[in-house]
């Protein structure tokens, strides 16, 4: 009987197969194209969002293939749209200023506006005081002489800071002469930097090549990158800028956080000095 049976029906495993192949693609693809959007702090097109998922480099008629790409991502996000319109959900995506942008929808406002009031404020720090942290989270326990023998420079209105933060704390007395203090990171430095433990941290090199790419030399926002929310006037939430995080630099663009520490390691330098 199996001789008899037509080819149509002997070909459905296959089709099956390759149908299951498009379906698997697909959502592949809905599924990044939606980490994309969550993680950009501004309305992302449909064509950035096609360069990042397109993977035609090698095929025969590039256009073509990027076209049918492009048609993809429209197609993806429609889907996202309307999944996301489900009165389940608690975010939608729209269309804002030819891109695409997650945000709250407006139903939630209140609970959400209360959250966002109960947050604190994005942790900033400067260069100075990044530069200890990570000496004292590769090195540590480390004594307030051994950092600045690493660092080269006095750094009492560092630790101060870093103390206040809660991201590094004392760890008893080094036994030498003076039995000065030792410190240690804490589980906040972990949560701030999303680690496990110490044991993950990435190389020195890599490190202090993230921290100056991602804060700059002024120093800059550690912390959850949804972080601040931006209320919008419909009474919706999105990610947005840090605009608050600024109220307290100077007018040269300076941390006023970053001055004091300057003021503390002066004065310790000039006591030294005397």
């Amino acid at each position: 009987m199996e001789e008899l049976m037509p080819d149509s029906q002997q070909n459905v495993p296959e089709q099956t197969q390759s149908e299951a192949d498009a379906s698997s693609a697909d959502r592949s693809l809905k599924s990044a194209i939606e980490a994309i959007i969550y993680v950009a702090s501004e309305p992302v097109s449909v064509e950035q969002i096609a360069k990042a998922v397109d993977n035609t480099s090698d095929a025969g008629d590039i256009e073509k293939a990027r076209a049918a790409t492009r048609t993809a991502v429209i197609r993806a996000i429609a889907q996202l749209q309307q999944e996301y319109q489900m009165d389940a959900r608690g975010i939608e995506i729209r269309e804002i200023a030819g891109g695409y942008k997650m945000f709250t929808k407006p139903e939630h406002h209140d609970t959400v506006r209360r959250f966002v009031k109960s947050l604190a404020p994005p942790l900033r720090l400067s260069m100075a005081a990044l530069e200890t942290l990570a000496t004292i989270a590769y090195r540590q326990p480390l004594t307030a002489p051994e950092i600045q023998a690493v660092r080269g420079v006095q750094g009492t209105g560092v630790l101060k800071t870093l103390l206040d933060r809660k991201l590094i704390h004392t760890a008893g007395r080094k036994n030498v002469i003076g039995k000065p203090i030792l410190y240690k990171t804490t589980r906040e430095f972990l949560v701030q930097f999303g680690l496990g433990s110490v044991s993950d941290l990435p190389s020195m090199e890599e490190f202090e090549a993230v921290l100056k790419a991602s804060f700059g030399e002024l120093g800059g926002d550690i912390g959850e990158p949804t972080l601040p929310l931006e209320e919008n006037v419909d009474g919706g939430f999105t990610r947005g800028e840090a605009t608050s995080a600024l109220a307290d630099a100077g007018e040269d663009g300076s941390d006023s956080e970053t001055k004091a520490e300057d003021q503390n390691d002066s004065a310790d330098s000039d006591s030294h000095a005397s």
